[in-house]
């Protein structure tokens, strides 16, 4: 039968092929207008109504429409051999362009399906916060690659599989004048594949400036928004190869780290005073604790400091807690206090902080003690010459 056809075919006309060709080249384009104004619109309708969410945003986006998009070079690839079975020059150039516009329109829609992969990874509560934007540039890069070598394997007449062999002997010159692309590559995968960053990650790099929240990571660049409202673009591999600080464990733990001293002028420690100690003794902080002639001041207010610490709302007690002695120095003896904020937004934390360390501040003379500090003009004019 298609030899049949075949001679039936032969046996027409040149105006009679044209006619024919022109009906199809409309026919075809028709079907491609039709599916992508009605089909496409009804096929979104039916993913909306699904319980699944995947087929949502291959629905919405344009892969359906580049599906459709394939039709006329499919039925022309298919009609002109039919049509024109002489063989021709005009012929061939012209199977080309349609072999060129075919793969055009192939790796658009792979590509605009990595898109909506892309986008449905971001929606997944296990791949929220994952780099990942970078390996789905990669993987496109790969597919516009591809069809680069199949474009170019069509003009030439050449199987693309010659043209790959031919650029493994270039690749030290692509290594070259790829190679940040390429190093920006292998450290976005690094950076997903051990989760040492995603998207919403506070990092610090103080050699390069860095001192914010990762608003993107793909794959030439690293954007960080600085606390400043300053953006600060890196490289991903300087990532991979300079170390950097990620806040991302504070943030999910208890509570955000508060390390800061009081300087105690050593000359203010002393023992307590019997009228001290019957004073202290009604104190909720003191329960427990034997206080004698030898009891010191300064220890006082170390369990005075701690009690308050531990029943203060703002303080998460459960993590590491002390108010402890550190070296002394000429600026006198730092009394440290360490412990965990529950609240982990800097203004917050930074609050909390502050009320801490001026009440202890103003806690001190009850105690009999000082905080030293360094003689000013104010205090040596305000000595007594005749002293």
């Amino acid at each position: 039968m298609l030899e049949q056809q075949t001679a039936n075919i032969l046996q027409m006309g040149d105006n009679a092929r044209i006619v024919a060709m022109c009906a199809v080249v409309v026919l075809a384009y028709l079907a491609d207008f039709l599916c992508c104004k009605l089909l496409v619109p009804l096929i979104r309708r039916v993913a909306r109504r699904t319980a699944f969410k995947w087929d949502n945003y291959l629905a919405e986006g344009k892969s359906l429409n580049y599906v459709f998009h394939l039709i006329p070079p499919l039925v022309f690839l298919v009609v002109i051999p039919l049509l024109f079975p002489d063989p021709a020059p005009w012929k061939r150039l012209l199977l080309r362009g349609i072999y060129i516009y075919f793969i055009i329109i192939a790796c658009r829609l792979v590509c605009e399906f990595i898109s909506s992969i892309y986008v449905i990874s971001s929606e997944t509560e296990a791949l929220r916060n994952k780099p990942l934007k970078g390996l789905y540039q990669m993987f496109k890069v790969l597919v516009v690659c591809i069809g680069a070598i199949l474009v170019i394997g069509v003009l030439v007449d050449k199987d693309f599989t010659a043209l790959i062999a031919g650029l493994g002997a270039s690749a030290a010159v692509l290594m070259l004048i790829f190679k940040d692309t390429i190093l920006g590559v292998v450290a976005g995968v690094q950076l997903s594949a051990y989760d040492m960053l995603r998207p919403g990650d506070w990092i610090v790099m103080d050699k390069y400036g860095v001192n914010g929240e990762v608003e993107e990571v793909n794959m030439n660049t690293v954007k960080v928004r600085n606390w400043d409202k300053t953006i600060t673009t890196i490289p991903p591999y300087l990532l991979v190869s300079d170390s950097f600080t990620n806040w991302r464990g504070m943030r999910e733990s208890g509570g955000r780290r508060v390390a800061r001293s009081l300087r105690i002028d050593m000359n203010s420690v002393r023992f307590c005073t019997p009228a001290e100690l019957e004073h202290f003794a009604k104190a909720d902080w003191a329960r427990g604790m034997e206080l004698g002639p030898e009891t010191v001041n300064l220890q006082l207010f170390r369990a005075c400091a701690e009690h308050y610490l531990r029943n203060l709302g703002s303080v998460n007690s459960e993590l590491t807690l002390l108010v402890r002695q550190l070296e002394p120095t000429s600026e006198g003896l730092p009394l440290q206090l360490y412990f965990f904020t529950r609240p982990k937004d800097w203004p917050t934390h930074e609050q909390v902080a502050s009320e801490v360390m001026e009440h202890m501040i103003a806690s001190l003379p009850e105690f009999g003690l000082r905080v030293f500090q360094k003689p000013s003009g104010s205090d040596l004019t305000g000595l007594n010459p005749a002293d």
